[in-house]
């Protein structure tokens, strides 16, 4: 569900989240996880988890297994470096 947002600070969250999906670590794992789908035919439909290194669905992809996301940290991901 979009959240209901006044249109400057629909804007802005536009901006921060642009910002944020263009840092190098978030490029890594865009990278990352399109050249496993591309090797890998088993995982259509579903996202790479970098933390687990597994496929899984999308939504079971999101918030930390349930623990949120203010507790994960950049340490357990695991981006390889090519």
């Amino acid at each position: 569900m979009a959240q209901k947002l006044s249109p400057t600070a629909k804007r802005d969250k536009a901006a921060r989240d642009k910002a944020f999906a263009m840092t190098p670590a978030r490029k890594a794992k865009k990278a990352h996880a399109q050249r496993k789908h591309r090797d890998d035919a088993s995982g259509d439909g579903m996202d790479w988890d970098h933390k687990d290194g597994k496929w899984k669905s999308a939504s079971s992809n999101r918030g930390n297994d349930g623990a949120g996301t203010k507790k994960e940290g950049y340490s357990r991901y695991k981006v390889p470096v090519r």
